[in-house]
């Protein structure tokens, strides 16, 4: 149908009304960057190179589209995301891990009260499109006999380290046994693990949501003195992101959609943890001077002394 040029002109008026109606879709949807002199007023670092890196960056909330897995963040007060470009910078930069480390990082999520140069928590973003994970074991898994298990995955993975010249690794225990919340399908699990003589331990706590194709994985990197105040945020955090429509977990496809090799079970000890129980070995990776021991856990593969190791500040 054609339209004549009054008729048309109004077309386009309401269709320009009907569009600014609408929510934006996209990661600029409610996730204006901000400054760092807006993120952190009257915050300043004598050391410029610091300061430089800092506001260097864009600190984000309201709404990020990750742009994979049809997955979004809302990032409420309180939190700031930093993006995949920003998140490598603190990854690899300032906290002097090797490139490799932050490849398949989507974003980073960190507390308003301190930037990537202070002693805090950070958590990182990736997504595993492994298909759809199946929760039928989720309410029949023990979860002392599992930890039994991922301590002797962790223990014959530490011989190998030692034989490679690292320290010892050991998985000491839940330092948050595992929760599924099976309508949201989410959930959290903490691990404490002790590296060689080091008094201070690490703790290793995860976010997961399901969804129709894979997995979203939301990683803490922290010290155990943070476990009390990690807790306090596991909801926030749990809240926080959300499958599109055709992506969610109940939009899942019998037949039709790959489904994961692993279930609940599996995911918390390891995606390599096959249903038989067959555990992954562990693998030793070299680069530009770097060693990157990926750990069996029980399975579970894990990046050098923990998912991420800070070194000095930037």
């Amino acid at each position: 149908m054609h339209l004549k040029a009054p008729a048309a002109a109004a077309a386009l008026v309401l269709a320009a009304a009907l569009w600014l109606a609408l929510p934006i879709a996209g990661p600029i949807a409610g996730a204006e960057a901000k400054t760092f002199g807006e993120t952190f007023p009257g915050r300043t670092y004598e050391h410029q190179e610091a300061q430089r890196f800092l506001e260097g960056l864009d600190y984000k909330d309201g709404t990020i589209a990750l742009g994979t897995g049809g997955v979004q963040l809302s990032i409420p007060r309180g939190f700031y995301f930093l993006s995949a470009e920003h998140a490598r910078r603190v990854i690899v930069d300032a906290w002097n891990n090797p490139p490799t480390a932050a490849e398949k990082v989507l974003g980073m999520i960190m507390p308003t009260d301190k930037t990537p140069l202070d002693d805090t928590w950070g958590a990182v973003i990736t997504y595993d499109e492994d298909g759809y994970v199946s929760d039928e074991d989720a309410a029949k898994i023990d979860y002392t006999s599992l930890l039994r298990d991922m301590q002797e995955g962790t223990a014959q993975a530490s011989e190998e380290r030692v034989k490679l010249g690292f320290p010892t690794i050991r998985l000491v225990g839940w330092a948050s046994p595992p929760f599924y919340d099976r309508h949201t399908h989410k959930l959290h699990w903490a691990k404490e693990l002790a590296f060689g003589d080091q008094e201070k331990h690490t703790l290793n706590y995860d976010v997961r949501a399901l969804g129709r194709r894979g997995v979203l994985k939301i990683n803490f990197v922290a010290g155990m003195d943070q476990l009390d105040e990690i807790k306090g945020v596991i909801p926030a955090v749990m809240d926080m992101p959300q499958f599109e429509a055709g992506s969610r977990y109940a939009d899942f496809v019998p037949g039709a959609d790959k489904v994961a090799a692993y279930g609940i079970g599996g995911l918390i000890a390891g995606k390599l943890l096959s249903k038989a129980g067959i555990l992954a070995m562990a693998l030793v990776f070299l680069k530009k001077g770097w060693v990157l021991v990926l750990l069996a856990l029980g399975g579970l593969w894990r990046l050098g002394a923990g998912l991420f190791r800070r070194g000095p500040a930037a």
